[in-house]
C-alpha cells in the first residue's frame, strides 16, 4: 500500500511561527523527560525544505 503525501505552502511568517511552536513542543517533552525524536525531525524537515518564489 502507498502511502499518501501531504504538502504545505507556507510563506516566510508562517514558517517562523511554525518551528517556535514545534521547539516549544520540543522543550515541554523535555522537561516531562519524554522522547522528543519526531519533534526533532519534523523541525529538520521545515528547515531544510525547498523555497519556492
Amino acid at each position: 500500500m502507498k502511502e499518501e503525501k501531504y504538502y504545505l505552502f507556507l510563506n516566510n511568517d508562517e514558517i517562523k511561527i511554525v518551528v517556535r511552536s514545534l521547539i516549544m513542543l520540543r522543550n515541554n517533552l523535555l522537561k516531562q523527560n519524554r522522547y522528543t525524536d519526531c519533534v526533532d525531525e519534523i523541525i529538520i524537515k521545515i528547515t531544510k525544505s525547498k523555497i519556492k518564489i
